[in-house]
């Protein structure tokens, strides 16, 4: 193979899965690891990719922190998130202590849940809305509304949810990275995020195959730290970072 054929699959790789080591990229490309480092090198100095001991990422991996509005979310990856969230409702059990994530796919978890026992928290003004419509307990925590969102954020609600010990939490995320982790566009929803997942017993990330291998600016949470719930896995190697559900395989 020619060394500029080597470049561009080295390259097609990095930008799909924006990290990657060099043993990754010697056995899926057949050559020697020392020819990979090479390459890496050359690629780096030509400014394609950021080159980093034991492999390489894109130059430019991280999103904005713009994000879509709810109309526009609720439209996507629209029937993975139904199935993701009708399994996440058969999760909850009497006497549970329930937090429900601000989110698309939290919200259609509403539509599904049956129990009447548990009890539910949540910093979404939708899911508050429809929590109490379908006849359950339900809290909401105080602070600052995000328009964009609609979710509740702000030192008010954080303060509240350190109170609180929740048997499962039900949350959402932007993005699902080997390295970043759990990410999100905004700095005082992540908070609220991070808070939660370290005051629950178990916390399940409700998220669809397109939020994999996405990173945006505020980091909230480890892979290992929440349960996957999603359609589909692109990579494996997420498997090898926590316990994963695959709904639509």
């Amino acid at each position: 193979m020619l060394s500029q054929e080597r470049y561009q699959l080295i390259l097609d790789i990095i930008n799909e899965r924006n990290t990657v080591t060099v043993a990754e990229l010697a056995r899926e490309l057949r050559t020697s690891e020392s020819t990979i480092r090479r390459d890496l090198t050359a690629l780096d100095e030509l400014g394609k990719i950021r080159k980093f001991f034991g492999g390489a990422t894109t130059n430019n991996p991280i999103e904005g922190f713009d994000e879509d509005s709810i109309s526009v979310r609720e439209t996507k990856m629209s029937e993975e998130k139904t199935a993701i969230a009708k399994y996440a409702a058969t999760l909850i059990n009497d006497q549970d202590f329930v937090f429900i994530d601000a989110g698309t796919t939290t919200a259609r978890l509403i539509d599904f849940i049956t129990n009447t026992n548990a009890t539910y928290i949540t910093n979404g003004i939708t899911h508050g809305r429809k929590l109490i419509h379908n006849g359950m307990k339900t809290y909401i925590i105080g602070g600052k509304i995000k328009r964009v969102t609609e979710a509740i954020i702000g030192t008010e609600g954080i303060t509240l949810l350190r109170n609180f010990n929740f048997s499962k939490a039900f949350m959402g995320t932007n993005g699902i990275d080997i390295n970043a982790g759990f990410t999100t566009p905004d700095i005082e929803e992540a908070m609220v995020k991070e808070v939660v997942i370290k005051k629950a017993y178990t916390s399940f990330m409700l998220a669809d195959s397109s939020k994999f291998r996405r990173v945006f600016p505020v980091s909230f949470a480890e892979l290992q730290k929440c349960c996957i719930i999603t359609d589909k896995v692109p990579d494996i190697r997420f498997r090898n970072e926590t316990i994963i559900k695959e709904v639509m395989r």
